[in-house]
């Protein structure tokens, strides 16, 4: 197996490992954001793509408070996080 599929034979799914770090990397200060993330990812999150880890990384790199704007559709992504991934996951995220 050439290096190239080695990496189209992942799976394209989070495993275990992988959620529990994501799990560990997404407490928050606040803990409106704690709650409505943790019912994401109990409901979603072993299903999660990369592509959607990719758009959760850039959503966990804002502050608390934009964090808490954009779950709660207060506020529509700046253009420095704005992309359809992003967008698309944040309508999952609203939707629990």
């Amino acid at each position: 197996m050439t290096p190239a599929s080695a990496l189209d034979a992942r799976p394209s799914t989070l495993d275990d490992l992988a959620l529990r770090r994501l799990r560990w990397r997404a407490r928050r200060g606040l803990l409106e954001n704690d709650l409505i993330i943790e019912r994401f990812l109990a409901a979603h999150g072993s299903r999660m793509t990369r592509t959607d880890l990719d758009a959760f990384a850039r959503l966990l790199e804002l502050p608390d408070n934009e964090l808490l704007d954009l779950l709660l559709a207060r506020k529509e992504p700046a253009a420095d996080v704005d992309s359809s991934c992003v967008r698309a996951l944040l309508g999952r995220l609203r939707a629990c």
